[in-house]
């Protein structure tokens, strides 16, 4: 009986958690576009769902007045993230490089960072949470990397100080 036990705690916490799935409109209300506006910049990006429930996040980013960035951001109640060492997010960018963003609380002003290349094709990419440094505005901070306790909000940003428009289908999502 105690193995059952056993293996009944190990199927759970080896379990992939799924945040989003383009097969099951997971967190569809909850997405959001930040772009560099609120700094008094130009960029503009977009989301929307395609026939299939991939999300899009398209758009431009210009450097006009001193702008430079788009967002797309998924706020949702907290995760616990102890049972899991990496996020694995399926999707198809445009060969441009892109950033994968994890707050620990949306009240947070830092998020934790990972970057990634996209090369035109659907990718499987893994980022494992302990790699993932803080920062604020640009600027790396004197912090320890993710701590792996709790997720509350992920955004993906765009910022590669050149004017560029952007495209990147989400398929999936989901901590392992």
């Amino acid at each position: 009986m105690l193995m059952f036990f056993i293996h009944i705690i190990l199927y759970f916490s080896l379990t992939p958690m799924i945040i989003f799935n383009s097969e099951e409109n997971t967190y569809r209300l909850n997405w959001q576009i930040v772009d560099d506006v609120v700094m008094g910049g130009r960029s503009s990006g977009n989301f929307h769902f395609d026939e299939e429930g991939h999300g899009i996040f398209s758009g431009n980013v210009s450097l006009e007045n001193n702008g430079g960035f788009s967002s797309l951001k998924c706020r949702f109640e907290p995760i616990s993230m102890e049972n899991y060492s990496k996020v694995v997010l399926r999707l198809k960018g445009d060969g441009k490089s892109f950033q994968f963003r994890i707050k620990s609380s949306s009240d947070d002003r830092h998020s934790y960072i990972a970057h990634f290349q996209t090369d035109g094709s659907w990718q499987t990419i893994e980022i494992p949470l302990n790699d993932m440094y803080p920062a604020f505005r640009g600027r790396k901070l004197a912090m320890s990397n993710y701590p792996g306790k709790e997720m509350e909000e992920f955004s993906f940003l765009i910022s590669n100080k050149k004017a560029e428009s952007f495209r990147m289908l989400i398929d999936k999502i989901s901590l392992e």
